[in-house]
Formats: C-alpha cells, structure tokens, sequence
C-alpha cells in the first residue's frame, strides 16, 4: 500500500512539474512577436538564352531522322566555333501523322531543339541571326548568372537584417517595451523576373530575309530581394 502511495505521490509531483513547465514556457513566450522584413533590388540580366529548333516531316522515318540529324550537326558544328557561346542539345521527338480518316499512318514528323547560352549578347545575337538560315527560333529569354545573383544576395544581407531591427526597434516601442531580445532570425532569398519584351523577326520574315539580320535585345532585369524573418521577445519596464 505504501508502494502505491509513493507511486501516487511521484506521478502527482512529474505532473505538476510539467504543468508548472509548460506554463512557464507560455510566460516566456508572452511578449514574443514574429516579424518580417525585406530588400529588394532590381539587378540586370547578363544571360542571354536561345532555343532554336528544326522540324520536318517525310514518310520514311530513317530518312527524316537523317535530314533532322545532318541540319542539327550542322547547327552544332556552327554554334560551337563562336567562343563564348555554351551549346547543348534540347528536346527531340518524333510522331506519326495520319491520313483523313485518322486510321492510317500517313508520313512522320519530327523536331529537335538547340540550345544556347551566353553572356556576350552581341555575339549570341549575330549566331542567332546567322542559324536562322537553317533553324527556326523557339524562343528567346534572359536570366541572371548565379554568380551575379549570390553576389547581389550577399551584398543584401546587411540590410535585410538593419531593416528587420529597425522594424523590430519599432514594434518594441509600440508595444511600450523599453528592449527587445532576438529569439531567432531566418534569412532567405529569392527573386521575381518580370516579362521581358524581346523584337526578334516574324514568321514571314524569316522564311523570305536574304541575309539574317541581327535582332534587337532588350535584356530587362529581375528584382532580387533578400528576406529577414524572426521572432523577438519584448521586454517591458
């Protein structure tokens, strides 16, 4: 019986512990406030990307993956002189195509994409311009460098942080608390790249120029922006 006894007295004690624990936890957090501040910054694009593809159709398979592949290393063979231009293989697929009825295959299609990369848009501009003569342009767009990007990013971590203490100074003030103190503070980046508008040529265009002309670029920016989120516990008077 006295067994028991102490074993009643022992869980009464743990719990009373727990409960005297948790709500000196809910004190502690009390005066605790979640904040969030940020920078933002709009950083130009020094990436130039172009996806170029070829496309063609034929009854013989075997002949049509032989047009697309001597077109496509021809391309490869090409782009790959210019220096400073980074060149891979895209995307490349075949599929049938039927006759009226749709019950019988009438020829193959296929199409296979090329594409580029580089920081040196005069130069990507004129290649561009130049393969047009053999390929078709699948689109055209502008990114910023990850070496540029962490650079910017890094540059921001500085002010991400001054403008969460300000805020944090700020939020203590209002609350009438005469400090605060950090509990913990998460910094994250990211970005948003807005359209870019991009004069390249029209279909009628490209199928009737000469000679390629050099299109028009404008890279644009993105906004890059470095966050600051945390949580400070203000101390009152």
């Amino acid at each position: 019986m006295h067994a028991l006894t102490r074993i009643a007295t022992a869980l009464a004690l743990t719990a009373a512990s727990l409960a005297s624990a948790s709500l000196l936890a809910e004190e502690a957090r009390y005066n605790q406030i979640a904040l969030r501040a940020e920078v933002n910054q709009e950083v130009a694009h020094d990436l130039m990307h172009v996806t170029l593809y070829t496309e063609a159709q034929h009854a013989d398979p075997a002949k049509l993956a032989a047009e697309i592949t001597t077109t496509l290393n021809q391309t490869l063979e090409q782009a790959r002189q210019v220096r400073g231009v980074s060149v891979k293989l895209g995307s490349r697929h075949s599929y049938p195509v039927y006759d009226e009825k749709g019950q019988k295959i009438s020829a193959w299609r296929e199409r296979a994409e090329v594409r580029l990369e580089s920081a040196d848009f005069a130069r990507l501009s004129k290649l561009t311009g130049e393969l047009l003569q053999s390929m078709k342009m699948a689109g055209m767009d502008f990114s910023i460098a990850s070496g540029t990007r962490k650079a910017h990013e890094d540059a921001m971590l500085k002010d991400a942080v001054n403008a969460f203490r300000a805020r944090a100074q700020l939020a203590t003030e209002a609350l009438g608390g005469r400090s605060y103190k950090l509990v913990n503070l998460n910094l994250s980046s990211g970005g948003f790249q807005p359209p870019m508008p991009m004069r390249a040529y029209e279909a009628k265009g490209m199928a009737m120029m000469d000679a390629a002309p050099t299109p028009q670029i404008e890279a644009g920016t993105s906004q890059v922006t470095v966050s600051a989120d945390g949580v400070i516990e203000v101390q009152m008077p």
